[in-house]
Order: structure tokens, then sequence, then C-alpha cells
């Protein structure tokens, strides 16, 4: 084994076991009903089903999705072009610490370096957020994507893949390379997603881990061939009240293949104010939130994924009464 930058090591009790535990239970869902032409189709059991995967696991597969799987193809294919190019032509269209959009290969994860790269994009153009997480800069700034002058077939993969997906908040396309030492670094680190919803695409080389809720154990989501996998995010606990909760999940490497997956990111407006949800809310059920606006809450974590920070980035136990 070859060494790598302790950078990327992880503290000795995060570190990936390799005798990997295969997912059980993990809920595969067919959505074929939703695709019906049937109008008096009754959708009360489907909905049943993703609740239960939703309380019970937060994470699910989905298969009969409807999305055209030529349209997935196309921009696997060119993510893998996209990727290839030089380090050099990569960086050209690098994100900064004012427009986190475009190519990185030092995001971070808990303050751990992950064993990626990545190049994300926003679906709405532009995008205005905060220009930082502090309640009284009232400035804004305007996200623009980032798009390689000699990769065009990128840009068009990138936009009819967003339309398909319905137009949601946030596309990312991740390459994990080959790792000479898988049993110390993690191709992302232990975390949640803090936003409402993640619809992943991976490949069939899988490394993507769950943490079980009832034993603490990371288990592995094996790949389903067109297959999408779907996690609930921080925003949709926080909305729930912790009906639905928000799963703490990692990505594996290893030492011989490169991994690709491309996830989407539904977010809902910046200008949002995210809080348990008014219905939900009772004298038996009080709200276990505070309000906070979720374009102060992306500016904060857009800034502590660039670099290392000397504490913890933003959570939403922060806002926890």
């Amino acid at each position: 084994m070859g060494e790598v930058d302790p950078a990327f090591i992880q503290a000795l009790e995060h570190q990936p076991k390799l005798d990997i535990t295969e997912a059980e239970g993990i809920p595969l869902i067919d959505l074929s009903p939703l695709n019906s032409s049937d109008t008096d189709a009754d959708f009360s059991s489907l909905v049943a089903e993703i609740g239960d995967a939703c309380k019970n696991w937060g994470f699910f597969q989905v298969i009969n999705h409807g999305v055209p799987s030529r349209c997935r193809e196309k921009i696997e294919v060119v993510a893998r072009k996209f990727f290839a190019l030089s380090k050099e032509e990569k960086k050209k269209v690098g994100r900064d610490e004012v427009n986190p959009l475009g190519y990185y290969d030092t995001e971070h994860t808990k303050n751990v370096r992950d064993w990626k790269e990545v190049f994300d994009l926003t679906v709405k153009k532009p995008t205005i957020i905060p220009s930082s997480h502090e309640s009284d800069d009232k400035e804004l700034i305007q996200l623009m994507n980032r798009w390689p002058e000699d990769l065009p077939e990128l840009r068009e993969a990138c936009e009819d893949y967003a339309e398909e997906m319905d137009h949601a908040s946030f596309l990312r396309l991740n390459r994990y390379p080959p790792c000479p030492a898988p049993h110390l670094v993690l191709g992302v680190g232990r975390h949640k997603d803090p936003i409402a919803l993640t619809i992943l695409a991976q490949d069939e080389v899988g490394g993507l881990e769950v943490k079980r809720k009832t034993d603490g154990e990371w288990i592995l989501v094996k790949p389903t061939p067109n297959a999408y996998i779907i996690n609930v995010g921080d925003i949709i606990q926080v909305w729930s009240n912790d009906k639905y909760e928000s799963v703490e999940h990692r990505v594996m490497v290893n030492s011989e293949k490169e991994r690709f997956s491309i996830p989407f990111f539904l977010n809902p407006a910046n200008s949002t104010w995210v809080e348990p949800l008014e219905e939900l809310i009772n004298k038996q059920n009080p709200a276990k939130y505070k309000p906070y606006n979720w374009g102060e809450f992306l500016a904060n974590r857009a800034h502590s994924n660039f670099e290392k920070l000397d504490v913890e980035n933003i959570q939403i136990s922060h806002f926890r009464i």
C-alpha cells in the first residue's frame, strides 16, 4: 500500500472496515403506479411504503422512476470525459470562496479531506444566495455555472439531465479515484445531507454506506441497475419535527476501481425559513427546532466545505430547542 497525505486520514474510530456488510432491508420501491394512465389510481399504498421507508431507514431505492436511461447514460459518459481532462483544464472551471460552483478536489467533511473530485452546478440560472451566514449582512451574490471550453457536451448533458429530474436545485458529478489506503480514508466522511432530499445515481462499483438506525452498523447499499437512491435530508427532518430522520452515510473507496456518482440535491428557495410544519405541532408534540434561514445556512456550509476549519460546520442540531 502506498502512503496518503495525512489530511485524508480518518480518526481511528471512523476508519472504514473492509469486511463489508451488504444492506438487507433497505426498501426497493416501484414507482410505476405514478406513470400509470389510470386517473383513478390509488396511490395510498405507495405513499405508505415511502413513509415507512423514510421513518425506518431514511434511505430507499426506486425503480421505474420515469427518467429515461439514455439521459442518465449520456451524463455518465460525459462526466467520465470531464474528469479525464488534465488537472490544469479542470481548474480553469474551479470553484473559489466566492462562487462554490465548478470543479474542486479539496472538500472536507467533519474537517477531514475527502478522497474525491467534484463538479457542482446549479439548475436555476442564476442562483442568488446571501454573501455570508451573518444575519445582518444583507449583501447577495449571484452564482453562475462554469463550463469547460473544450467539452461543450458537458453543459448539454447536464442541462438535459436536470430537465428530466424536474428542476431540482443542485447537481453534482462525483469521481472517487482508486486509493492506495482504502482502510484509512473515505471518499466522503460520515455526514447527513443538510438539504431536503437527495436523489443519487451511482455506478456499478458501489461504496455508499448507510448507518443503520437499529444498531449503528455501517451497511453497504448494493447498486441496483438503473435505480435511484433517495435519502431524507436535514430539512425534511426539521419540517417533520423528527418524524423522519436524516441518516448518517459515507462513501468507501477501493484500491483498484474508480467510482462515479451523480447526486441531485433538492433545496427550498434560499429565502425560506426552515421550521417544523404547523400542522405537525401541538401541545403533545411541540416544535423541536427554532426557525433558520436556508440561504444563510447554505452560505455557511459552502464556506466550511471549501477549507478546513477549527470548529464543526453548522448543523441543524444548533437550532434544536
